[in-house]
């Protein structure tokens, strides 16, 4: 992940746009920044609206060669404060997120105020900074945001499928 002489590398943090993908990403990019990174941590709108309403409008200023973006989501717009829709919000992105992206990217190497971006650190749900990255010649690091927890059943996995538990026989209803 090189930068330019004499300047900071530039990470671009990119979650999933839930909580649960928001948490961990952000402290991986408060990692990378205690390493000398410059980040650039790139929230959907409305989330980055949720985070001004919760913490005041002053919430993302302040942190030297940290910064936050946002870029639209697809949805339409609404102030409710709740996690969107999972099924709506995960066709939206990947139809609608790509080109706002790439043109943030551009934004960010043309402004001159920050170095250039040199790496992409996005979060597995979000494969369209793949496209992104590679228009702009620079590595994308995928980052699952799963708790430990969530990582240990999926690693056990196979022994629900060896011991006959998995797949399920017989009916099965989300309404049951």
């Amino acid at each position: 992940m090189g930068s330019h002489a004499g300047q900071k590398p530039h990470v671009v943090c990119v979650p999933y746009p839930a909580q649960g993908h928001i948490t961990p990403m952000l402290k991986v990019a408060k990692l990378l920044h205690a390493r000398g990174f410059h980040v650039t941590f790139v929230n959907t709108v409305y989330n980055n609206n949720r985070l001004l309403r919760s913490r005041g409008p002053n919430a993302l200023e302040g942190i030297h060669s940290f910064r936050f973006e946002s870029i639209p989501d697809g949805l339409p717009e609404t102030d409710v404060d709740v996690t969107q829709d999972i099924i709506s919000l995960c066709d939206s992105t990947m139809k609608h997120c790509l080109t706002p992206f790439k043109e943030l990217l551009r934004k960010i190497n043309a402004g001159g105020d920050v170095p250039p971006v040199s790496c992409i650190v996005s979060d597995g749900c979000m494969s369209f900074t793949l496209d992104a990255a590679e228009e702009l010649g620079v590595p994308d690091v995928f980052f699952w945001t799963t708790s430990a927890c969530a990582f240990m059943a999926y690693f056990h996995f196979y022994l629900f499928v060896e011991k006959g538990i998995a797949p399920f026989k017989g009916t099965f209803s989300y309404n049951d």
